[in-house]
């Protein structure tokens, strides 16, 4: 894989998604040495690695397969299709529980990333070897628990729908009651625009 420079900025500055951008409190910061190890493993691969969303994103024949993502509490390697990815350690996990798709693999230390170093390159094989068959996920008979205004913006934007789903189901269930409360699709995606910042700073919608 040949390094893109646009990624460097992410480690220098931060995603640009919140006000926390260009900080020295920005979530990317701590995560830091972690996410250097993670994107190290990630070089040796056949990925392709991208700047999409504010953050580092790795793709295969222009299919994403995974993203890093700097969250308060850990860091995370994030697999689109990650339902998919057989998983006998049960490492993997959904980002929350209206999560369907992508699933996690979750680090504190970079210790970790050195332990799991095997476990990363196999789901990264798996991940691949579904995209070389082109699997898609089957649709969820839950997948009207979102407005659809709402499943669009995560089309749109994985860095959103994982902020969303690494939410508390009580701040999700917020967010959810206040935006299928509007009758109009215009007015859901008016409320969605004008709360995806408070999201994506990992507040509820009674958070200050």
């Amino acid at each position: 894989m040949v390094l893109n420079p646009k990624v460097d900025t992410y480690f220098r500055e931060g995603c640009g998604r919140c006000d926390l951008y260009q900080t020295p409190q920005c979530k990317v910061h701590p995560w830091a040495e972690g996410l250097k190890s993670l994107r190290t493993i990630l070089v040796g691969t056949e990925l392709t690695e991208e700047l999409k969303w504010g953050v580092p994103t790795y793709t295969f024949q222009s299919k994403n397969i995974l993203i890093l993502s700097a969250f308060k509490n850990f860091f995370s390697l994030s697999f689109f299709k990650g339902v998919l990815i057989p998983d006998p350690k049960e490492l993997l996990e959904f980002a929350g529980p209206n999560s369907r798709e992508a699933k996690l693999l979750k680090f504190t230390s970079t210790e970790m990333v050195r332990n799991y170093e095997e476990d990363i390159l196999r789901f990264i094989e798996e991940a691949l070897e579904i995209e070389r068959k082109g699997l898609k996920v089957p649709k969820s008979d839950n997948a009207e628990d979102f407005p659809e205004e709402l499943n669009q913006a995560f089309r749109e934007d994985a860095g959103f729908k994982a902020a969303f789903t690494a939410l508390s189901p009580g701040r999700q269930r917020g967010y959810l009651l206040h935006f299928k409360g509007a009758k109009q699709s215009a007015t859901r995606l008016n409320r969605i625009a004008k709360w995806k910042n408070h999201i994506l700073k990992g507040k509820g919608i009674h958070d200050k």
